[in-house]
């Protein structure tokens, strides 16, 4: 049973309690199956509290397979193997025959449940097992606790009315692409003159907190951009601060620590920092040589600008398919008023970036743009992934009420779209995100995008112009700045523990 959501089955659970007995089972007449009684409560939308009563009789059952199967193979001294009497091997293998029949009696019972009720958790159960002690003779009961999809019933999505970003790519539109593209291509060299905006300052920065230093990041890059994102915090005005320093000066700024911050005491505190410059660098952007246009797959200069113009209208693809996928899911989860387990939150936060990661890559953004927001999605990891879970949720069972997979061509496009954006043959591509596990998340993310296609085309538009281009205007630290702190309180946004 896999933890990940977005390759976890469909299910219907219940909605209430229920319980039945070994009479009222579907499999009861089964040679197989084995007599349980179930009590299944609701613990909220996403949680099932399950209470689990096994007979005594099949416990006694797989109690005397597990000792005939110990017979077949134990070595007792004065024994041949197969001889040695059931009753001594009860004696002197008692721990290790509770153990077995403990194990045995959970994998059968949690399968028939799953099959009888229709409940396959998103993550294992959680089952105190060394706790559990299974009877000589007797019933024996455990419970234990399990995520489940939420029930929940969707919204009449036909009357919606989105406001969509329309039109065609601009020459400023291209110009700004294009000066993104080649920048990401850029070299750096070591420059004497006073930092300019674009150019990267490598520096020691020290952040204090209350007057204590919090961490210490030496030699680190950065560049003169409007605004200079950390995990945990954005600095607005970095290009205007650091202007015109050379090496040996030192800038100073307060940032605010995000309210998503895992060190639950730094939310929302103001930090101190010092950039002390050792390096000032500049761009040296590539010229477009035959070597340089043949890395990306492009004949001539010619084919280059072409490339760059069908890019831009992928991005405002990218652009318009965002903007009218937020406004169709936020109609469509503002009726989605159940709460999700914060465990289960956590546990897909990376999923939720890599799906993110994957989608801008596709689009053409630059290994920069795509790393500079991976940084703002974790500055609100939580918030974004508690979204992007009910938004999961409710593209699932679109896609699978309405059969929607994504095909091989549909996969073999993007990856031909990804391969030329960075300059690598297909191969490689689908190489590296089979082993990273991120070819799953790719098909995954297809089949929401068909989803959402299928609910854009029963919907209503209204057309307006979209967003231009701009050139890169955020830089980036990947370390947090409380990063190497460790809380002593608890987030208390979800205990983990049951209402009473």
């Amino acid at each position: 049973m896999s933890a990940d959501v977005d390759q976890a089955e469909s299910l219907e659970a219940p909605t209430a309690t229920v319980e039945d007995t070994a009479e009222g089972a579907a499999d009861a007449n089964n040679a197989d199956s084995m007599q349980l009684s179930v009590k299944i409560e609701d613990r909220g939308a996403c949680r099932r509290h399950i209470s689990v009563t096994v007979s005594a009789k099949d416990v006694f059952e797989v109690r005397e397979d597990a000792v005939s199967e110990l017979v077949g193979k134990a070595q007792v001294p004065g024994f041949r193997i197969g001889k040695v009497p059931k009753a001594l091997l009860r004696k002197k293998f008692g721990k290790e025959i509770d153990a077995d029949v403990k194990q045995k009696v959970l994998v059968r019972s949690l399968e028939q449940i799953t099959k009888d009720h229709g409940i396959e958790p998103l993550g294992e159960p959680r089952i105190d097992v060394d706790s559990m002690e299974i009877p000589e003779s007797g019933d024996f009961s455990y419970q234990f606790e399990v995520e489940v999809r939420p029930a929940f019933t969707l919204p009449d999505f036909s009357g919606f009315t989105i406001t969509r970003p329309s039109g065609e790519p601009t020459p400023e539109d291209i110009e700004a692409f294009t000066h993104n593209f080649l920048s990401s291509q850029a070299k750096r060299v070591t420059s004497d003159a006073p930092a300019a905006p674009g150019d990267f300052v490598i520096c020691r920065m020290t952040f204090t907190w209350n007057g204590n230093v919090v961490r210490v990041l030496e030699s680190e890059s950065a560049r003169l951009l409007p605004t200079l994102n950390f995990p945990d915090a954005a600095l607005n005005g970095f290009a205007e601060l650091m202007q015109g320093v050379t090496v040996g000066d030192s800038r100073e700024a307060t940032v605010t620590i995000s309210l998503q911050s895992p060190i639950v005491e730094m939310r929302g505190e103001a930090v101190s920092v010092r950039f002390e410059v050792a390096e000032v660098q500049r761009y040296q952007m590539p010229d477009l040589s035959n070597e340089f246009l043949d890395a990306f797959g492009f004949s001539s200069e010619e084919d280059f600008r072409n490339g760059m113009v069908d890019a831009v209208v992928r991005r405002l693809t990218y652009q318009q398919r965002q903007d009218t996928r937020e406004q169709l899911l936020e109609q469509m989860t503002a009726s989605a008023d159940w709460d999700l387990p914060e465990m289960l939150v956590r546990q897909q936060t990376e999923n939720a970036t890599r799906r993110e990661v994957l989608e801008m890559s596709q689009a053409g953004f630059t290994p920069d743009q795509i790393i500079a927001r991976q940084t703002q999605i974790q500055q609100n990891a939580l918030e974004n992934t508690r979204a992007a879970l009910k938004q999961h949720f409710i593209l699932d069972r679109i896609a699978t009420e309405n059969e929607i997979e994504p095909s091989r061509e549909d996969i073999e496009q993007e990856l031909f779209l990804m391969a030329r954006q960075r300059g690598e043959p297909v191969r490689k591509i689908r190489a590296r995100l089979a082993k990273s596990g991120m070819l799953e998340n790719l098909e995954a993310q297809l089949r929401e995008r068909k989803a959402i296609d299928f609910l854009l085309s029963k919907v209503q538009f209204n057309d307006v112009p979209h967003a231009p281009i701009q050139r890169e205007d955020q830089s980036f630290v990947r370390h947090a700045i409380c990063g190497n702190m460790k809380s002593s309180l608890v987030d208390d946004t979800d205990s983990g523990e049951d209402s009473p």
